[in-house]
């Protein structure tokens, strides 16, 4: 089913989201002072083009015992400029593929994906990709940790 979904997704504009994020990860690559949000951009990428079985998690979730306070402020300053310059259009950009898509019933499904990237869109920096099944159980495995 997954991958029904994820061609349906490609099929009915996941290739121009998809392209957007390329861009932005290529004007990243070529500004000095965006080098940083490579990653996050390529990661975003991932899962624009195939939404249906992956998820992302941040970081912090995944491997909570590595957190840093320095790198969570660096981060938040590089998302302040991500926004500034690729977030808010990426964002913009799926809000409109997700509205065209839900303009047809079989697209709803896909549409509603494309509205959960938009959030992602915005402060993409700390997100890593992962399949549902370790994002689920890196969830389960910190609410252990917490409640013990």
């Amino acid at each position: 089913m997954r991958t029904i979904l994820n061609i349906l997704n490609f099929v009915l504009g996941g290739f121009a989201t998809t392209l957007g994020w390329l861009l932005a990860t290529s004007v990243s690559i070529l500004l000095i002072i965006t080098l940083p949000l490579t990653r996050s951009c390529w990661e975003i990428t991932k899962l624009s083009l195939v939404p249906w079985g992956n998820e992302a998690i941040h970081v912090d979730e995944l491997s909570p015992q590595s957190k840093n306070g320095l790198l969570n402020a660096s981060g938040t300053l590089l998302n302040i400029i991500w926004f500034v310059l690729f977030g808010w259009w990426l964002c913009v950009m799926h809000i409109v593929a997700g509205i065209a898509q839900c303009l047809t019933i079989i697209g709803i499904p896909v549409g509603v994906a494309n509205f959960k990237i938009a959030a992602i869109a915005l402060w993409p920096v700390g997100r890593r990709v992962v399949s549902v099944e370790t994002a689920r159980a890196a969830r389960e495995a910190n609410a252990r940790r917490r409640f013990q």
